[in-house]
């Protein structure tokens, strides 16, 4: 028996079973495409493939659109999305003429490559790009947009109210509680939550709910949840006092006109209104954040390193062979690359003596442009990297806390969420100013970023492992860090002895970039920053000159 004023239905676990992988739902269009069809336009239709380390497959395919040269796919692509991983990604375009399975009887009309990261980390998660294939033909262009599908990472926090139900009871008012059910692809319905019962009320304010929306919705906005509510008798034989039925997207727009439903209620199948409202009083749904990404690399030049005209250098320039510290960056950073639109990258070294006087510095440009530091791609961080290798000299000591205070200046000055920062140092872990950088890491724990470490070498890593703070947190003068942000990693770890280099450095990108989406979303819980609802309305590339997005799944 139930004896208070507000009591449980029965407990009930909407969540039960192991969490997926974040979905990403892609949608494809295309504009201006080739027209091989005589008679008429093209009949368009895409195969999407899924590239690994090591094969191609084919994921699936869009219907047929006739007579087209612009079509809007209706077909969507559904991937498991990983920010730590690059996912290739191929889309071809072919012109169907029959019922054929074989793609040689049909006309080719392009193809692009791409990785899912770049689709996801463009304005709006929408990347246009020219499709090609074809030499000598223009062959038009490929719109591919990415929206996240919701899963239990996704949490709906909503608070729901009654006015003027319907009284059940002979002798005293209702009891009323309310059942949530989610639509079926075959239009039956899916109990998803319960509410507790309210006693002896017309008026009912039930408690806040929370809820992931995969339970609700399964994280299609638009699809159809009911929610019923009943008079609570202590036999089980609850009595109906009506429904009303809504979407996530509606919900998702808080307290307005909206979300104020009437109560249908099924009497001789005939629908009498009552007033029913709902309030959603808090929408917080721990899903994404919309935010700028910046990277920043720092090399160690110092002379613990070895001279790089020698093999046995760890900065030694092999015409055939990348070394350790070109491996590690390019790494992580074609994988970074894909959240930054204008690839550009501020490129630092440290330890280094610097023409033409010879000054050591701890946080120089490696393009030697104090004003610009900023590189092109990773081939431009790179080719920065060995210019410096031939015009500066490797000294020392081996100080951190320049290079972590440098990004840290500039995370301190955006601190609402909108960007984030990211350190990658790549070094041989001889650290010289552990106190300093121990403060520094600290001081910078407060604020929007994260540092990856990568040491090269053969060295004793126990100074990298303990910045690590996995097993201790890190602290200075007796000062805890506010989150743990410091990845570290031994590159000698991910040396493949097969000589499989990209299997190995794959490896290493997924591992130091795996932490980033955590300590980023640690960052906003702490700031109380709220993630975005719904992905931003599209707008026109150009209106800001440097956008790096990152969609951090949860």
């Amino acid at each position: 028996p139930l004896s208070s004023d507000k009591a449980a239905v029965c407990d009930f676990d909407p969540i039960a079973g192991s969490i997926p992988a974040t979905k990403v739902e892609i949608t494809v269009s295309c504009r201006d495409l080739l027209d091989r069809d005589t008679f008429s336009k093209s009949d368009p239709c895409k195969y999407f493939y899924l590239t690994g380390v090591s094969h191609l497959s084919q994921f699936g395919r869009t219907e047929v659109i006739d007579n087209t040269l612009n079509p809007d796919f209706v077909r969507k692509y559904i991937l498991d999305y990983f920010f730590e991983e690059k996912q290739n990604l191929r889309f071809d375009v072919y012109d169907i003429d029959s019922k054929s399975p074989d793609m040689a009887k049909h006309d080719f009309l392009g193809q692009v490559f791409c990785t899912l990261g770049e689709i996801v980390g463009s304005p709006a998660s929408r990347l246009e790009k020219p499709l090609g294939g074809i030499p000598g033909k223009k062959c038009g262009t490929i719109i591919l947009s990415a929206e996240e599908l919701g899963n239990c990472r996704e949490v709906v926090t909503m608070q729901f109210c009654a006015h003027k139900l319907d009284k059940k009871d002979f002798f005293g008012k209702s009891d009323p509680f309310m059942v949530f059910y989610r639509s079926n692809e075959d239009g039956t319905f899916t109990i998803c939550h319960k509410t507790e019962v309210v006693k002896n009320t017309l008026n009912p304010v039930w408690q806040p709910i929370s809820i992931p929306v995969r339970a609700i919705c399964n994280g299609d906005f638009n699809r159809t949840i009911k929610a019923e509510v009943y008079d609570w008798d202590r036999d089980g034989s609850h009595d109906f006092i009506g429904e009303f039925t809504t979407s996530y997207r509606d919900l998702s727009r808080g307290q307005s006109q909206f979300n104020v439903y009437e109560v249908n209620t099924r009497v001789h199948r005939v629908l009498i209104n009552e007033g029913l409202s709902v309030d959603v009083f808090l929408f917080s749904p721990f899903f994404s954040f919309r935010t700028q990404i910046h990277f920043t690399v720092a090399i160690d030049f110092t002379a613990s390193n070895g001279n790089p005209s020698q093999s046995t250098s760890l900065h030694y320039m092999n015409p055939y062979q990348m070394n350790a510290y070109a491996m590690a960056l390019k790494a992580v950073g074609e994988i970074i690359q894909d959240y930054d639109s204008d690839k550009m990258f501020p490129a630092l070294g440290f330890g280094a003596k610097l023409p033409p006087d010879g000054r050591v510095s701890h946080e120089f440009p490696l393009n030697g442009n104090i004003e610009n530091p900023y590189c092109n791609g990773m081939e431009g961080i790179l080719d920065a990297y060995h210019q410096s290798l031939k015009t500066v000299q490797l000294y020392g000591p081996t100080n951190f806390a320049p290079v972590v205070n440098h990004v840290a200046k500039y995370a301190a000055a955006v601190q609402d969420g909108s960007q984030y920062f990211v350190l990658l140092i790549i070094t041989d872990g001889v650290i010289s100013d552990m106190a300093q950088t121990k403060e520094a890491i600290v001081n910078a724990a407060k604020l929007p970023m994260s540092i990856i470490i990568v040491g090269v070498g053969q060295a004793e890593f126990d100074a990298m492992v303990e910045l690590d703070g996995d097993d201790i947190r890190i602290s200075s003068r007796g000062k805890l860090a506010e989150r743990d942000i410091v990845q570290f990693v031994p590159f000698r770890d991910y040396m493949d002895r097969t000589g499989n280099h990209v299997l190995s450095m794959a490896r290493l990108a997924k591992d130091v970039l795996a932490e980033i989406p955590d300590q980023l979303i640690l960052y906003m819980k702490n700031r109380g920053i709220k993630p975005c609802s719904l992905p931003p309305p599209y707008e026109e590339p150009g209106a800001e000159d440097h956008d790096h997005t990152l969609t951090t799944p949860i």
